[in-house]
């Protein structure tokens, strides 16, 4: 957010402009009409109205929309009415411009694309406030891509330029980012984008492992650059004969791709082949593409031996986000594997700009509607999408696939859903009804269950009953977005009514006890701890709660009900055995927002087990205080995602005395017997540390062994996983959570 200063310097001014001014000379030449003179017009409002606003690094605010506009422009390939909005993104938000101005000004279209790109007002007392924001910038979708595109080139400079905020923060955008943006820009095929934001993201969450790998990779440059020369030296030739312009990059791969490498297979930095890819881009007319590209592959693996599974034809056969290229790993000298990308420079600029790309190529045979059937689904999810944002961020990132099936019905017409859509997601797919009714489902012929997962091919044929409705375990055999909706609606109706009978029943109970229901039924779903009416009725409905023994809970004090003496005695008696505020035994460990936590209980999270020299943040939960978490932890994200007004800061207050339980896999060649007594020794005796459990399983000559250690602190969690990794046929050593 913004802050308030003094107005620009001359010298701010001068800088403002002259930025503004090499923006404009980029989009010269695809200036049309009325473009110049609007994008002058927003340019002078923004100016105007930022004029006040610095941001945290003390640079005018002006700075950042003209950014953005740039990055849309020139990175993303948007034209003059998204630099517009771009240019305006943050007015309306930010300043005293409000949309009717817009409108006056500017018309419908760019008043609508801004009216997108602004945050939601008046809810900053809401839990889910940043999942309502995230729920009306992803519905813009269906009416103008441009909306969020702009905002992931908003992100990205956001996330550029994140140096000057405090931790937390950076820590929550990195979240949010990772949990929406990056899947997103992955479905729209903005790779370039994707990887910087997974790149930063790292960068911000796990700086010690960002930073070792990228001295990793900058040591590998002068070794690296002379190993591709050798490589490409032989096939220069047999290329250039094919007489097609072209041209050859290389660049190593993603540090945060090198990385999810290093973590999914359990491998070192050293034993990965593919740290870089060589990518040929060929000029030529679209009908040629095809076998222009084949021409090349052969000619390369002419030369150097292809690994014959790793070739990938999304040339034939393209990604649902119209990604096309043709992939092959080639053995290259001195043994090592090369993956090498064939593509035309209109391939090219789809891979790197995705869906803005898209729209020079229209009417173009396949590339018109790459998106269409996508796109649908994003319509039928807003269409019947009736619970909160949280839900339909959780429904909309199964719509983030990249992969599909095609499937069929019993005539023939094809069905495209999602990779890992079941037959039921197939019912819901056909239409909302044939699902809510579906009773049984054959695919190829033969009867399946509902969650049986579909596969290019398959002929799916839907059995319904009118007496049939969605159950509460339906949810668990879908995971398409329209499908869960419905399902949800489906139950939300049955739930509605068995509510409204419980509530009845209540009613009538109270009137006979002569106590106002509007006066009580409050004090009820705070005594028996529910969340709110409905989940109290419905107890009433089944009878989990009885209202025959109302009598014996409750007395009634001048028309208000009270609960018994003695449940108020077992109450405070809970009360005054519970843990000490802020403590973990006797010692206070903790600090939230840089103040001792003597006012909070908490404690230590058992889904990631923090220790001191973690960094941590504190959680509040709803109903068991305070807890907290490794910054690394597998919830993290999600937490700070949809979570953020929960989120505290948290750090160590010094060195403890108190022990500390983590876990750790190891992973290495079974050498016989002596395994169990090498690990205890090295950890038990040479390290005096004490092993709380141990489990170890072998196969085909490797163990994997857990094992739950008690230490001090991360530094001594540290030197036992070093001493562990120097040992002899061991290969990997990692901390874990439970």
């Amino acid at each position: 957010m913004p802050h308030f200063a003094d107005t620009y310097s001359t010298e701010e001014a001068v800088s403002v402009r002259a930025a503004y001014s090499d923006l404009l000379a980029s989009l010269k030449p695809k200036l049309k009409g009325d473009d110049e003179i609007n994008l002058n017009k927003a340019f002078e409002l923004a100016f105007d109205a930022h004029q006040f606003q610095r941001r945290k690094s003390g640079e005018p605010y002006i700075f950042h929309p003209i950014e953005v506009a740039r990055i849309a422009h020139e990175e993303m390939g948007l034209g003059p009415t998204a630099v517009i909005c771009a240019i305006m993104h943050d007015v309306v938000e930010d300043t005293p411009i409000n949309l009717e101005e817009i409108s006056d000004i500017f018309g419908p279209k760019i008043t609508q694309i801004v009216d997108g790109l602004t945050k939601l007002d008046g809810l900053y007392n809401l839990g889910n406030q940043n999942a309502e924001n995230l729920k009306k910038v992803l519905s813009t979708l269906v009416n103008d891509v441009r909306v969020v595109l702009i905002k992931m080139a908003d992100r990205l400079h956001n996330l550029r330029t994140i140096a000057p905020m405090p931790q937390h923060k950076k820590l929550k955008i990195a979240a949010e980012t990772m949990f929406i943006y990056a899947p997103l820009a992955h479905r729209l095929g903005v790779y370039g984008i994707k990887t910087e934001f997974e790149d930063i993201c790292m960068m911000i969450t796990d700086e010690e492992n960002y930073n070792a790998l990228q001295k990793k990779i900058k040591d590998n440059e002068e070794q690296r650059s002379i190993y591709l020369k050798s490589f490409l030296k032989p096939l220069q030739a047999p290329i250039t004969e094919l007489k097609v312009p072209y041209r050859i990059l290389a660049r190593p791969k993603a540090i945060s791709s090198i990385w999810n490498k290093i973590k999914t297979k359990n491998i070192e930095f050293e034993e990965i082949y593919d740290l870089f890819a060589v990518r040929v881009i060929v000029d030529v007319p679209r009908n040629l593409e095809k076998s222009i590209c084949w021409q090349i592959y052969s000619a390369i693996t002419d030369h150097y031996k292809p690994i014959p599974e790793r070739l990938k034809d999304w040339i034939t056969s393209p990604k649902g986000n119209g990604y096309e290229s043709l992939h092959t790993t080639v053995i290259g000298p001195s043994g090592r594997y090369v993956e090498v990308q064939i593509r035309s420079e209109r391939m090219n600029d789809i891979a790197e700009r995705g869906f803005a790309a898209h729209w020079k190529y229209k009417g173009v045979k396949n590339n018109d509607n790459v998106y269409e059937h996508w796109l649908d689904n994003i319509r039928n999810l807003l269409e019947t999408q009736e619970g909160d944002a949280l839900e339909f961020l959780s429904d909309f990132k199964t719509n983030l696939f990249s992969e599909e099936v095609y499937v069929f019905t019993p005539n023939g017409d094809m069905r495209i859903l999602p990779k890992g859509a079941t037959a039921l997601d197939f019912a819901f797919d056909i239409h909302s009804d044939v699902g809510a009714k579906a009773t049984a489902i054959k695919v190829n012929s033969k009867l399946v269950p509902m969650g049986h997962v579909l596969e290019n091919g398959d002929k799916v044929t839907v059995t319904t009953s009118k007496n049939q409705t969605p159950s509460e375990n339906w949810l668990k055999l879908v995971i398409t977005g329209k499908a869960r909706s419905k399902i949800r609606s489906s139950i939300n109706e049955k739930t509605k009514v068995l509510s409204d009978l419980g509530k009845e029943a209540l009613i009538r109970k109270l009137k006979n006890l002569k106590v106002d229901y509007d006066q009580n039924v409050d004090f009820l779903i705070s005594h028996f701890k529910f969340k709110n009416k409905k989940d109290l009725f419905l107890a009433i409905n089944s009878e989990e709660i009885k209202l025959a023994e109302f009598s014996k809970l409750f007395i009634v004090e001048n028309g208000e009900l009270k609960p018994f003496q003695e449940k108020k005695v077992q109450i405070q008696q809970q009360a005054n055995s519970a843990t000490t505020p802020g403590t973990i035994g006797k010692e206070v460990l903790i600090k939230i927002n840089d103040e001792p936590a003597d006012n909070f209980q908490f404690e230590l999270s058992a889904c990631c087990n923090p220790v001191p020299g973690d960094r941590i943040f504190a959680f509040l939960t709803s109903n068991a205080g305070m807890k907290i978490h490794r910054m690394s932890c597998a919830n993290a994200s999600n937490l700070f995602t949809n979570y953020g007004y929960r989120i505290l800061k948290a750090d160590w207050t010094s060195q403890s005395s108190r022990d500390f339980m983590v876990e750790i896999k190891i992973t290495g060649i079974d050498s016989g017997p002596g395994v169990i007594q090498t690990l205890t020794n090295e950890i038990s005796n040479n390290l005096n540390i004490n092993i709380r459990s141990f489990a170890i399983e072998g196969d085909e000559g490797i163990y994997e062994g857990r094992l739950k250690i008690v230490v001090k602190d991360k530094n001594q969690l540290m030197l036992v996983m070093k001493s562990l990794k120097e040992l002899e046929n061991i290969s990997t050593v990692e901390r874990i959570s439970t």
